[in-house]
């Protein structure tokens, strides 16, 4: 069988635009997990490994917004170990990168105490809402896997409703929902401000990020590739 492409889970359309390029195929999520899985799914045949890639919460203290970390092994809804020459690369190109367990469940942990017990009972540095999702495709499919993510909100930092109630399905943003969210809890606005300023400044960090990585997201030995890709050779799926 041919291998064409890198298949990269992102959940935001801003991630996936950041990533996308030729040789790698990129679908977003958006939160709602059997679509997610069912388009990664579809593109699986002819990949050469499986990314998940964009931003994460934090689990623990001495995480920064905008810290890069590589993930060892994903706990949670999946149990999955990652590619350790992958991870390696990955941490060797991406300034200040640390190794550490991700999370994921499928749920936005947006409550401090609860990012905080994950953390411990985990042994988790980072949480998101993808991961097990590309990790259960990636196993299925005997696919290199690697979690690379930036933080952009800290463990310390309670997610607003306005945030949580904002993401579409696809990876779009609901600025109704977000907007109605606030109307009826206007007390929400200073954590707002704060999420949004602190996803800005991450997501500037994950594009230098992305170029730092190179084309393969580090992955070692990847092919040129020469012919438009499945998905559209470089763009969401």
């Amino acid at each position: 069988m041919s291998l064409t492409h890198l298949l990269v889970a992102t959940g935001f359309h801003r991630e996936a635009r950041i990533v996308a390029q030729p040789g790698v195929v990129v679908v977003a999520g958006g939160g709602v997990e059997a679509e997610l899985e069912e388009r990664l799914e579809a593109q699986a045949k002819g990949a050469i490994g499986m990314a998940s890639f964009g931003l994460a919460g934090a689990l623990r203290d001495g995480l920064d917004i905008g810290d890069w970390v590589v993930a060892t092994r994903l706990a949670g809804a999946v149990e999955a170990a990652t590619d350790p020459a992958w991870r390696d690369a990955a941490l060797a190109r991406l300034p200040g990168a640390r190794p550490g367990i991700a999370y994921a469940d499928g749920r936005m942990i947006d409550r401090v105490a609860e990012k905080r017990r994950l953390g411990t009972e985990a042994d988790a540095s980072i949480v998101d809402m993808e991961s097990h999702i590309a990790a259960r495709v990636a196993q299925r499919h005997g696919l290199p896997f690697a979690v690379i993510r930036c933080v952009s909100d800290r463990v310390d930092h309670m997610l607003p409703h306005a945030i949580t109630v904002s993401m579409r399905p696809g990876g779009a943003i609901d600025g109704l929902a977000m907007l109605g969210s606030l109307l009826r809890r206007p007390g929400q606005l200073p954590d707002l401000l704060a999420t949004m300023v602190h996803a800005g400044r991450a997501f500037r960090v994950l594009s230098r990020g992305n170029n730092a990585l190179g084309p393969s997201l580090g992955f070692p030995s990847f092919p040129t590739i020469h012919r438009s890709s499945p998905g559209g050779g470089g763009g969401p799926a």
